[in-house]
């Protein structure tokens, strides 16, 4: 990063300081280059009260509650929330008064000279990113994380140089703004999601696609071979491809082949010695596999060793609010799943606890606000795998209610708290308990990572 002050004396607006930390590192940002800062917010002060606390030492000003056209007009530069679509009428006015508007990710590529590890997916980028960070730290120093994980990279842009290594979770809103590629881009898998926000499935891919556009033939873009639509992305690419997969001998598919599974142990591309073993994995899920054969794919690439690859896929646990045990009371298992925001990604938890614990009844908590989504598939596994389905308030709910068989046994609550209340009296010993939404969370909670807390303190007060 340049060393003089970037933003001195500019005018910023931050549109949107946001409930997950992402807007407080921009606010931290602009105010450390001695930006003129104003933070406006639809939210008021009570509901983001946790991320003023983070940064009411900074000389910032504040409109919250509601948006003013002149914070759009006469400023030198707009920074979005990514979750505020570029269609917002203030973000309109901004453009008409020739008034730039970015992201912090925008923001970040234009500055950030090292190299970045960009992970995208409907599903996966969180813990594939993570599990990359992970890695990368064993073998170099000078590794970063932010994105979508809840840090702005803003926060640490003064502490890289061309010799550190930044690995970013990105969602397609972060996507949106983009002008360049990282040199390193994974995309986990595509799947229908927020067609709240897209016209359509096929607006949805093209944004996912904006984290290879750019990219040159000297970058690398690795690909998840099991996933249809992440497949066909390699026609449009110009750079490198490698693909990773839990279910094909790559070596055998004339692929540039990543990392794959082969007689129970992991391999990549033409190397004859396995990296390690399936054993060896702590994670569990097919899923989260896939995840970890992706992020081996880029440890590869970058030159990590398999010794230390080995030692961390053996230690790594996986990532909170993700299939996550929370605790076991009476013989019965509480899982959190509060990240999986469309039917896939409960579907997949489904299967993965079948798997992994085959007598056990399960008791699913779900539902909330519908993204313009198909609940077909999912009543089918529910059907197939769920004992009691319990339905938090929203327009998923009635999507999903209307779509399962009448033989299903499932209730309506109000609140988290009485969801696992009633979950914990029909449960018995043995049983799984388990909140996989299938939906956001707008309706009723601030946000999926409240959904996942309540859950956690509501399951703790349980004797």
């Amino acid at each position: 990063m340049k060393k003089e002050m970037l933003f001195s004396g500019k005018k910023v607006t931050i549109m949107g300081l946001g409930l997950h930390g992402g807007g407080v590192g921009v606010a931290k940002f602009f105010a450390k280059e001695g930006a003129d800062v104003l933070i406006t917010d639809l939210k008021t002060k009570k509901e983001l009260e946790k991320s003023l606390k983070k940064i009411k030492k900074l000389k910032v000003k504040y409109w919250l509650g509601s948006h003013r056209e002149e914070d759009f007009k006469n400023v030198d530069l707009v920074v979005k929330n990514p979750a505020v679509p570029y269609s917002s009428p203030y973000l309109k006015i901004a453009r008409e008064n020739n008034v730039p508007v970015a992201n912090d990710i925008d923001i970040f590529f234009e500055f950030c000279k090292s190299r970045i590890i960009g992970v995208t997916g409907t599903k996966g980028k969180t813990t594939t990113a993570t599990l990359i960070y992970e890695l990368l730290k064993k073998q170099f120093k000078g590794v970063f994380i932010g994105g979508n994980i809840g840090i702005s990279p803003l926060e640490f842009l003064d502490k890289t140089n061309e010799k550190s290594i930044v690995v970013l979770g990105l969602s397609s809103f972060e996507l949106e703004g983009l002008r360049k590629s990282p040199q390193v881009a994974v995309i986990t898998s595509i799947y229908p999601d927020h067609l709240d926000r897209y016209l359509n499935y096929e607006e949805y891919i093209e944004a996912k696609k904006l984290i290879f556009k750019f990219q040159k033939p000297t970058d690398f873009l690795v690909l998840n071979y099991d996933n249809p639509q992440t497949r066909n992305l390699e026609k449009g690419a110009k750079s490198t491809v490698y693909f990773f997969s839990a279910n094909f001998f790559l070596e055998r598919e004339g692929k540039n082949s990543g990392c794959f599974i082969k007689n129970e142990n992991v391999f990549f591309g033409q190397e004859s010695e396995p990296i390690f073993k399936v054993m060896d994995i702590n994670l569990s899920g097919a899923h989260n596999t896939s995840n970890l054969l992706g992020a081996v794919t880029i440890a590869k690439i970058l030159g990590v060793h398999n010794e230390k690859i080995k030692r961390v896929v053996s230690k790594f646990k996986g990532v909170a609010n993700r299939q996550q045990l929370v605790s076991v009371k009476r013989g019965v298992r509480y899982i959190n799943d509060t990240t999986a925001t469309m039917p896939d990604a409960t579907i997949s938890a489904l299967k993965t606890i079948k798997e992994e614990y085959l007598q056990a009844r399960i008791i699913l908590i779900a539902g909330g606000q519908d993204k313009k989504l198909e609940y077909l598939a999912l009543a089918r596994e529910i059907a197939d795998s769920v004992s009691h389905l319990i339905l938090l308030p929203g327009t998923a709910s009635d999507k999903l209610k209307r779509d399962l068989p009448q033989r299903q046994s499932v209730s309506f609550v109000d609140s988290m708290a009485e969801a696992v209340k009633d979950a914990s009296e029909i449960a018995k010993e043995g049983d799984i308990i388990l909140l996989s939404p299938a939906a956001a969370s707008f309706n009723l909670f601030l946000n999926e990572f409240d959904r996942g807390n309540q859950f956690v303190k509501e399951v703790k007060k349980l004797k």
